[in-house]
């Protein structure tokens, strides 16, 4: 084992050697040092020249980091997307199947004939454009942006897709493509959200929440009933200690009150009735905050992305002493009119209150204001 003398005497050969690299005082600095600063400069430049540009801010080096993280999450929403679309398929047929099973026959036989004819004509109006409003939304394109060269008007140059974009499109990174007047991408649906199927993504939430708000209203009572009747049949279970010469012994006690013979039948039908009422009532507060807001940003001209660009907008303009206005916020009614393509009084019926396949007013590249529509609250940019 070497000596500490010996430890003592090479540190200081160390030291000694790194100052001759070091310049003197008033000096011209050494050859081996001018070769460790041109190397230095030498990697400072390199790395400067992968990330830095005049945009770089804090959100693009946040946007590098947390690339593989977008990637991993992008590509796990599209493979779980057809998923998705098979769980609301399932979850919808398993509360028809309920219904039609348990609780029509109950309707049917024990209420009144203007009851009867009520649940019959909203249930299956109700249903009828759950239904319809899902298989558009689902199978409809969101529409995207000419992939040739096109006299149409553009604010921007897509950065993955290198090409020009009209207002209100974006790029979608699971679809991997520009959407048209895109809102977010919806996995429920496996599809985007966007121009040409906005219309049947908030049909499809608002009648999907009404009808869950009617199945948890309806069977409330029945609710009830069933989950006494299970409450009934659970058997009390009572242990007993009892320690002698050391050996623990537990005795189980089973008694119950005498339960009302139910069939088999009857039992299912009772665990039938509670699942569709908790599952109704969750989907319905859920589902039912997600349509508040979506009604929110329709009534104020805004999709939810540009929700988010429009604050900040906000916040920009209110430092130089300016304020924003939404260049594509017609009026409150004419935003719901230009959402659902209401032109005449009779289109509320026929175009909302009905299936409809109608397209909307604009094509999606050039947003102007409905020459159909009058505005009432002038707006100023």
């Amino acid at each position: 084992m070497r000596s500490w003398r010996w430890q003592f005497s090479r540190m200081m050969r160390l030291c000694l050697r790194w100052c001759r690299l070091c310049p003197k005082r008033g000096g011209r600095p050494s050859k081996p040092q001018r070769k460790l600063r041109e190397l230095w400069s030498y990697w400072k430049l390199l790395l400067n020249s992968l990330y830095f540009n005049s945009l770089t801010n804090s959100d693009t080096c946040l946007d590098c980091v947390f690339e593989p993280v977008y990637w991993i999450v992008d590509n796990v929403t599209r493979w779980f997307g057809v998923v998705f679309v098979c769980l609301v398929i399932a979850l919808t047929s398993s509360v028809l199947v309920i219904v039609y099973l348990c609780l029509l026959p109950v309707i049917l036989n024990t209420y009144p004939l203007q009851w009867i004819v009520w649940h019959l004509t909203y249930g299956h109006w109700v249903l009828m454009m759950v239904l319809f409003h899902y298989y558009k939304a689902t199978t409809t394109s969101p529409g995207h942006p000419p992939q040739v060269k096109s006299d149409t008007p553009s604010v921007s140059i897509c950065k993955k897709c290198i090409v020009p974009k009209p207002a209100r499109t974006h790029h979608c990174s699971i679809c991997n493509t520009c959407i048209l007047k895109m809102d977010h991408h919806c996995p429920w649906l496996n599809n985007c959200v966007g121009h040409f199927n906005h219309r049947y993504f908030f049909s499809f939430c608002l009648y999907m929440t009404m009808g869950c708000m009617y199945c948890s209203v309806s069977c409330k009572d029945m609710f009830i009933e069933a989950y006494n009747a299970v409450e009934v049949r659970q058997t009390k279970n009572v242990n007993f200690l009892e320690v002698l010469g050391g050996l623990t012994l537990t005795f189980k006690y089973y008694y119950e009150t005498p339960p009302p013979l139910f069939s088999f039948r009857e039992k299912m039908v009772h665990k039938s009735v509670i699942f569709i009422w908790v599952l109704t009532s969750s989907v319905a507060v859920a589902l039912g905050g997600l349509t508040l807001w979506h009604a929110i940003l329709i009534t104020l001209g805004e999709t939810s992305v540009e929700r988010h660009i429009n604050k900040k907008e906000v916040r920009r303009l209110k430092e130089k002493g300016k304020v924003f206005r939404n260049p594509y916020h017609y009026g409150k009614i004419n935003n719901w009119k230009v959402l659902f393509g209401v032109e005449e009084t009779s289109h509320w019926l026929t175009r909302v209150l009905l299936p409809s396949s109608h397209t909307p007013h604009e094509d999606g590249l050039v947003w102007e204001f409905p020459q159909a529509l009058t505005r009432r609250d002038p707006m100023t940019i």
